[in-house]
This record gives C-alpha cells, structure tokens and sequence, in this order.
C-alpha cells in the first residue's frame, strides 16, 4: 500500500491506497474527518481485521471503497445504558416481540429500503448486503428484529467479536420499534458481560441512551483489550424479555 493525498478538515492528510494484500495502515492515521484508506474488497477477511483494528468501511454508490476510523468514538457501556420512562412503558407492555439472528437478510435490507424512502442517501448497497449476510452466516454478524403481529416493525445489525458489539444501522417502520431493539440488545450484552458498543459517530438518538464520545486513541486502547477475549460466535438466543 502506498499514502496518496486528500483534503480534510485540517488541511493535505495522507490517505492509503489499499492493495490486493489484506492489510491496513494504523488507524491513528486517518485524516482529521476520519478517512482512512480507499481501496480495496470486502471479503470476509479484510472487514474482520478491519473491525479488528477499529475501522470500518462507508461509502456511497459509485464511490471507491472507503475505510474509516472517526475521532472522537460515540460508544455505549452496557452497563451506563440509559432508557427513557416512556419508552421502558412501550417495551413492558409486551407490545412488541424481540428475536434475534431470525431475519438478519432482511433486517439490512431493511435497514437500506427505510433509508432510501425516507430520501437519505445508503451506503447499504447491494454488495454491502452480501458482504455482511457473509459475516452472518460466518457466526460474526448479529441482528435484532422487533416484531408486530408477525410483521418486522424495526431492528438493527452490527458485527460482534471479543466483547464488542460493532453497530452499523438500525431502521423502524412503526414508531419506537429500532430503540425497543436497541434497548433489547443492550440489555442482553450487559448479561454476558460486553465491554461496550461501538456507536461509531454521534446521533442525538444514541446520546439519549447513555453513549457518549471518547477519543479515537482511549477507544482503540480499549478494543486492543475487548478483542482478545472470547468471540461469541454462532446464532445468538434471546434470554432476556
């Protein structure tokens, strides 16, 4: 791999140009937007030691792989999870039914449908689906599907290894239904227990849940730790309601 330029919030950044080696450069090199590297496949493979490395990749149609590593980090603790009182009400009045790995197909498909009615770009491509629908059936990638009356009212997907749990999008057709699956999610990592869930970027929708932002170098010094421990992989069980 070898450095070219581009410009960024703090002027020329170095940005890596990805080869047919499975390989990045150190995260801590991304620009100051975040931009790490351009290049590059997703093969199972490389977005495990992408993630592995705290890099994720995020691009639009007709742009060239893009691989990311932001700072500051929006993460979440289990174990600081916040629920709003309305919204504890929604989810002990038994309205909804939340699985797990059930529908992970069409929890990112509907992840990228919902994105693209509601007139938002998606980086949710159709080669983003296979790539992460591979990740699923490898027993890394995970989903949450809230139902209502047998129909899937919301969910969210992410990549789970050592004690992380790597969020990458969340949707909802009926009100509440992506944070009733948020909330399920964190729930049951705080059973395990997991270290934390990587949010990525700040939203005001997980800041009201507890997440909040650390600096790029304390959150890799804390995925370097989180990492080494036990992958659970393999289908996940619901055991909490």
């Amino acid at each position: 791999m070898f450095a070219i330029k581009a410009s960024g919030t703090s002027g020329l950044m170095p940005v890596f140009l990805l080869s047919d080696k499975i390989a990045f450069p150190p995260a801590h090199l991304a620009t100051g937007e975040g931009l790490l590297a351009v290049g590059g496949d997703l093969c199972l493979e490389r977005l495990l030691l992408a993630y592995r490395q705290g890099i994720f990749p995020w691009y639009s149609q007709g742009d060239p792989i893009l691989w990311w590593s932001p700072d500051p980090r929006l993460v979440l603790l289990p174990k600081e999870l916040h629920v709003p009182r309305r919204l504890n009400r929604t989810i002990s009045q038994g309205r909804f039914r939340v699985t797990m790995d059930e529908a992970f197909r069409e929890v990112i498909t509907s992840c990228a449908r919902t994105r693209i009615r509601g007139g938002e770009g998606t980086w949710i491509m159709p080669e983003m689906i296979e790539a992460y629908c591979a990740l699923h059936r490898a027993g890394y990638a995970h989903s949450v599907e809230v139902w209502l009356d047998r129909r899937l009212a919301g969910g969210l997907y992410g990549v789970s290894l050592g004690r992380v749990f790597f969020g990458e999008s969340m949707f909802s057709i009926v009100s509440n239904a992506s944070k009733v699956a948020f909330v399920t999610l964190t729930r049951q990592l705080q059973q395990v227990p997991f270290d934390f869930i990587d949010c990525q970027i700040k939203t005001n929708h997980l800041l009201q849940f507890g997440a909040r932002e650390i600096s790029r170098k304390n959150f890799l010094k804390s995925l370097e730790k989180s990492i080494l421990k036990k992958t659970l992989r393999g289908r996940w069980v619901l055991t909490i309601y």
